[in-house]
């Protein structure tokens, strides 16, 4: 009988202190032709980001709000473990695989305008580690505290190496003032080691308000000094594409405007998943999928 070989743990978190690390990986992989040409690859490669002024048709994303509203409104999906509700207001905040539950969304998430982008950068089919779509109302959305993606899928989800890529597709026209991402520029080429251990089922938590596998202050502000602050606002129809590694987040907004948009991460299927790193068990599928089926 033979074992799997250890696969040797280049990141790691969750232990004693906070440390940066110098990331060991790509940003950009070669080998797969895309959309995305190459000035937009090399300022992809330096800042950790991308924009696309319009992704979607005005009409798809019509389409988009309607079925947000439709799954917000179905008692069966609000009272589903995939929906996060804000412990307040009640609002929904979240609704995870959305992707799975909805034809609508399962189509873009399929789109080769979508997939085609993400296979470029990371030089491989893709799979869906994770689909959501993110709902910000007016006046009382909360915040995204500032946080490393791969941090919690490398710690909670066994995700080996930094070559996953996120999309963030606008439903909502995203003012800088009504909660829109923001970005530390080329802090996805440094590595936030948290410390920490990782509560048992965090995720029940940390889907609300995230706290394990969150940098420390002294480690944001030499980010926030070495890169600065982009605010990535755009109007609706508009996608963000950005780094596994970026240090982001997002304020509150006490606007009267909502924000929504649908978020999807694509991991290459040459970095597949295995047992977490720093973590006693795998988070739910519905949060990091374990079905590598390439999409597209």
């Amino acid at each position: 009988m033979t074992t799997a070989p250890e696969i040797q743990d280049v990141y790691p978190t969750r232990a004693e202190g906070f440390t940066e690390i110098e990331r060991q990986d790509p940003v950009v992989w070669e080998g797969v032709d895309g959309p995305i040409d190459a000035a937009t690859l090399k300022s992809f490669d330096e800042k950790g980001y991308l924009s696309v002024e319009q992704l979607v048709t005005p009409e798809e994303v019509e389409e988009f709000r309607a079925e947000l509203k439709r799954l917000s409104d179905d008692p069966k999906v609000r009272a589903d473990e995939r929906t996060v509700v804000e412990r307040q207001s009640q609002e929904v905040r979240s609704i995870f695989e959305v992707h799975k539950i909805s034809e609508v969304f399962n189509r873009i998430a399929n789109d080769p305008r979508v997939v085609g982008r993400a296979r470029q950068i990371l030089g491989s089919d893709v799979y869906m580690h994770q689909s959501r779509v993110n709902f910000k109302p007016g006046y009382d959305g909360k915040e995204f505290y500032w946080h490393s993606d791969f941090e919690t899928w490398h710690a909670e989800d066994g995700m080996p190496r930094m070559r996953a890529v996120s999309m963030s597709i606008s439903l909502t026209d995203n003012y800088s003032f009504n909660g829109p991402l923001m970005i530390m520029p080329g802090s996805h080429k440094t590595y936030i080691s948290c410390g920490g251990a990782t509560p048992d089922d965090n995720y029940k938590s940390s889907l609300v308000q995230q706290e394990a596998g969150t940098p420390d202050h002294d480690s944001l502000a030499r980010l926030a000094d070495r890169h600065g602050i982009d605010v990535l606002a755009g109007a609706a129809g508009g996608a963000t594409m950005f780094d596994c590694n970026c240090m982001h987040g997002s304020n509150g907004n006490i606007t009267p405007f909502p924000r929504s948009n649908v978020f999807m991460v694509f991991n290459s299927v040459e970095n597949t998943c295995v047992e977490p790193f720093a973590a006693a068990q795998p988070r739910p599928p519905f949060i990091g999928s374990r079905d590598f089926t390439p999409l597209g």
